[in-house]
């Protein structure tokens, strides 16, 4: 199924009136409800399922684009409509920055089609991140029947198999060999992460740089070979990392070995298995042996059992 058969022109809106994102949503609903009789029914049971979904996780996602979404009990139906805001309204992006959104997707579905929503969302991302000229082309026209001709030309598939592709992030970028500790404990504060993907100039994956390497090289050498320190009374660890921070790189630091990736068709069956059964937090996806992202387990949570 492809994603623009989900829509029709009734359903995009152009210049959605709002000063805020709930004035945006209440807006969009009321737009939906005049030829959606479903909608008109259940418009303020959508509207506070929506906003209940977006007061715990953001649905933005970056590049001025929302993807607001709730799931209801009994409602028989999958509805997606997008909308061009016509006005500045700001969304938190993961950074809790403000950024303004200019393209919002809605998606309502039933409690159960957690796997159509992730799917949809899913090729929204691939249009929105990875076809930039693309959806350029869209907010240059914010025209219901440019946007389904657009998206009819891109036959983006919508199946039903959640595969690495659907659950990875892009937020976390990879860091090089000529990075310096400094630089990754930076990142590693920004980012609020453990551990952060290493490749080469051509994005080869070559391993990843953890909070444990960085305390390790701030440990005296002795110690990695010691079961206890209670009889040392001297000495203070990280003297050698705050001396040698910003001019040591992790090219001879970062691991290489007991980290886990998975090419972007593993299937979620695998994913689930891994975090299961490995002991890790986070598998790097690759494609043809190139960073492509990086799913937390966490995702599984938030993307799957809570989306």
């Amino acid at each position: 199924m492809k994603l623009s058969s989900y829509l029709s022109e009734d359903k995009i809106i152009s210049n959605l009136k709002g000063e805020t994102f709930e004035e945006l949503i209440t807006n969009l609903l009321k737009e939906l409800a005049k030829t959606n009789k479903q909608v008109k029914v259940e418009q303020e049971i959508m509207k506070k399922a929506i906003l209940k979904r977006e007061s715990e996780a953001s649905t933005y996602i970056g590049n001025g684009v929302a993807i607001p979404h709730a799931r209801l009990e009994y409602f028989d139906d999958i509805v997606v409509s997008i909308a061009f805001p016509e006005k500045n309204v700001t969304m938190k992006n993961i950074m809790g920055e403000d950024e303004p959104v200019d393209f919002i997707v809605l998606i309502v579905a039933d409690v159960l089609k957690n796997k159509n929503i992730l799917k949809i969302m899913s090729g929204i991302s691939r249009l929105c991140l990875k076809n930039k000229d693309v959806f350029k082309e869209i907010l240059k026209y914010k025209s219901p029947e440019k946007t389904i001709e657009i998206l009819n030309k891109m036959k983006i598939e919508i199946d039903h198999n959640i595969t690495a592709e659907d659950l990875f992030t892009t937020s976390i970028l990879p860091a090089k060999e000529n990075n310096t500790l400094e630089d990754i404990a930076k990142r590693i504060i920004m980012d609020r992460v453990s551990g952060i993907p290493v490749v080469d100039n051509h994005n080869n994956f070559l391993g990843e740089i953890t909070e444990r390497e960085l305390i390790s090289f701030g440990m005296p050498k002795h110690t990695t070979i010691l079961n206890d320190l209670s009889f040392l009374t001297v000495g203070e660890p990280f003297e050698n990392y705050l001396v040698n921070e910003k001019i040591t790189t992790i090219k001879d630091l970062y691991r290489t070995e007991g980290i886990i990736t998975i090419d972007k068709d593993a299937s979620l069956m695998e994913i689930s298995y891994i975090f299961m059964n490995k002991g890790v937090t986070r598998i790097y996806v690759l494609e043809n042996n190139k960073y492509i992202g990086l799913i937390f387990r966490s995702d599984i949570i938030k993307k799957i059992l809570h989306i």
